[in-house]
């Protein structure tokens, strides 16, 4: 896929740069552009990296419910490398990728639960500008989840827009991971 950042991806270099690539090819069979944008400022790269190591242990929320907040941030914000890397990640997890694969259009599909819906929406609500985040929604899925998940949920969301929101002002795009691995291609968005 030709790159079309608005930074142009940087060559990784030196011995740091070399073990990148190889776990990079190793994990997802070519270096994620963000990595390359981001390797013109390696504090900034080492910061993500840190945020994403620290996130993956974070173990108080479902792991499916945290996939689909981030892919419904993604959607909402327009972050195709997000939403396709979801999809992607979903099925390296052995989350359930019928489901993953139906977040862009999840007001729509009838695949999920009341609960899932209610994070998918908290996501949303929480990404929209200003945030719309309702206390009758906060206060469902604090009870459906208990305080440590829901502070965990609300963290990994935020984390989502950053992310989502810094690889669309760079221009990064789908690497097409999931096509790459045989998924059938993610739903189209409802237009609401």
């Amino acid at each position: 896929m030709a790159s079309s950042t608005r930074i142009p991806k940087a060559e990784l270099t030196g011995i740091y740069g070399a073990m990148i690539k190889r776990m990079s090819r190793k994990m997802f069979g070519e270096v994620p552009e963000p990595v390359g944008v981001a390797w013109h400022n390696r504090k900034v790269l080492n910061l993500s990296f840190s945020m994403g190591r620290k996130a993956q242990k974070l173990d108080q929320c479902n792991e499916s419910l945290k996939s689909f907040a981030h892919m419904a941030t993604a959607s909402l914000i327009g972050c195709s490398f997000c939403l396709d890397f979801g999809y992607f990640h979903a099925q390296n997890e052995g989350l359930d990728v019928t489901k993953a694969r139906e977040v862009p259009r999840w007001r729509v599909s009838d695949v999920f639960t009341s609960l899932e819906r209610d994070v998918m929406e908290y996501a949303e609500a929480m990404t929209q500008t200003p945030p719309t985040v309702t206390d009758e929604l906060s206060a469902r899925l604090l009870k459906a989840l208990g305080p440590p998940a829901l502070v965990e949920l609300t963290m990994f969301i935020a984390l989502a827009n950053l992310m989502a929101r810094s690889n669309v002002a760079m221009g990064i795009e789908s690497q097409e991971y999931s096509a790459a691995c045989g998924l059938k291609p993610l739903a189209v968005a409802s237009k609401a």
